[in-house]
């Protein structure tokens, strides 16, 4: 990697807005051609991809190609079916009061956005995002991750191959480099990362009134009760926690139950890990590695003292640790936050660690997660039609998911975003378009038939009823 000085990133922020101000983005052709040009870069460079996540993350081809891959790839798909639609003027209704008189939505690119992506999902992170602002007809700086740095030189070498007139432009580097991109003017930023990070960045994009799209996770919590079907949920609650080793911003982050479930539920689970992982997923070609020190150290120590009941084992030198469950005490008021009496529960695990908190009942549950921010999303496990309801009428969250975990972000229909705390703004699909598109009003009132003139004085007393009226 070969981080970009000051006057570099000046120079190729200036590059992508001369490229949008010519219009050569803007035409619906060019946008077609480029998202071609994005689904060429990824179908004929998959094992290098592939290679370079295994690479970071320990990632397997398959883990890779049904998280980052495919799920981009169906994103593309889905937006060249619909573009030409979307793309459209659409018409817009005028009160009677302005009548007569036409008006309309005219579609219209933002102009420059900035993607800044995270190392969990580094693919798929900054390519979903892309495709969007792509299909609107703006042009793109790609800031990929230092922490997965075999995926962003990767990236930083195909782009310009598949994107030779700069339409998408790469800057790599670390926290310098991300400063001194923020301190340029660019038309809407999205950023995916801590909340932390995600108050600086809004914070720099605010000096230049610059609209952000923020995806910033928080604590996703579950709620158990299906015995029926326990075995099944089980299984999928362990793929959506343990997929990546647990580093996905929408993982189940704690799960609540009441006590009586909680050693059935501990036994499904640890049946689920070995069917998926395997007896020690160590030896396992899909499961995951943390990605660096630094969080394999951040994530010890949250669990530090604690008596995993499934798991447990880690190896810093290998960046190793084991799909993890650990049972927390029965407290008469548990808390989830800063305030929280445990680590685990204090702030997003991101990691193969996975904390169950007794509750007493689905209500109780529902006041727990009311007590702190809005979570990215939430996953229920039951059969009852009504606690369905109590969760979805009674919290508020980026989505709900019921019965599974993950599934939500490759539904290209639906919009991915948080709220409060968790993000602002959403993207995925038509929702992506909408994001990096400004809808013009253009709207043509006559010269003939001068109906303005009732708005205009002098004033009679006939003609502000009349206009009253139409009002």
């Amino acid at each position: 990697m070969t981080p970009q000085t000051l006057s570099s990133i000046t120079e190729t922020v200036a590059d992508a807005r001369h490229l949008f101000d010519s219009g050569k983005s803007r035409p619906l052709a060019a946008r077609v051609g480029r998202l071609h040009a994005l689904r060429a870069l990824i179908t004929e460079n998959q094992p290098a991809l592939e290679a370079a996540l295994w690479n970071d993350l320990h990632k397997s081809a398959g883990e890779a190609q049904l998280t980052e891959i495919n799920v981009t790839l169906a994103e593309i798909d889905h937006t060249l079916r619909h573009l030409r639609a979307w793309a459209r003027p659409r018409r817009a209704p005028v009160p009677t009061a302005l009548w007569p008189a036409r008006a309309r939505l005219l579609p219209e690119p933002l102009g420059v956005v900035l993607v800044i992506a995270p190392w969990n999902y580094p693919v798929q992170l900054l390519f979903n995002p892309l495709v969007g602002v792509l299909a609107a007809g703006n042009t793109a700086v790609l800031k990929p991750s230092e922490l997965a740095p075999a995926t962003s030189a990767l990236i930083a070498r195909l782009v310009p191959r598949y994107f030779a007139d700069g339409a998408v432009r790469v800057v790599e580097g670390g926290v310098p480099q991300t400063t001194d991109l923020l301190a340029q003017r660019f038309d809407h930023i999205v950023f995916t990362g801590s909340g932390n990070v995600g108050r600086i960045v809004m914070g720099a994009a605010a000096r230049h009134l610059t609209p952000v799209t923020l995806e910033l996770g928080g604590k996703s919590p579950v709620w158990f009760d299906d015995d029926a079907r326990l075995h099944r949920a089980a299984r999928r609650l362990a793929w959506a926690k343990f997929t990546n080793a647990g580093q996905t911003c929408v993982a189940p982050d704690y799960v609540m139950t009441t006590p009586g479930r909680i050693p059935a539920l501990v036994d499904a689970l640890q049946q689920a890990i070995t069917d998926l992982w395997g007896a020690d997923p160590r030896t396992s070609g899909d499961y995951g590695r943390i990605v660096n020190e630094r969080q394999f150290d951040r994530i010890t120590a949250l669990f530090d003292g604690t008596e995993a009941v499934i798991g447990g084992e880690c190896d810093r030198a290998e960046r190793y640790i084991a799909p993890t469950v650990v049972t927390l005490p029965t407290v008469d008021h548990p808390t989830v936050g800063p305030a929280a009496s445990h680590p685990l529960l204090r702030e997003e695990v991101f990691g193969p660690v996975l904390p169950i908190l007794p509750v007493d009942s689905a209500e109780h549950a529902v006041q727990v997660i009311n007590r702190w921010d809005k979570p990215l999303a939430l996953y229920v496990f039951t059969s009852s039609a009504r606690t369905r309801r109590l969760f979805e009428q009674h919290t508020s969250s980026g989505a709900v998911v019921h019965d599974a975990g993950l599934v939500h972000v490759a539904a290209t229909g639906l919009p991915f975003g948080g709220v409060g705390a968790s993000g602002m703004g959403a993207y995925h699909g038509e929702y992506s378009w909408r994001s990096f598109t400004h809808l013009k009003p253009v709207l043509r009132k006559p010269l003939t038939m001068d109906t303005l003139r009732l708005a205009q004085p002098p004033f009679s007393r006939r003609g502000l009823r009349l206009l009253q009226r139409l009002m």
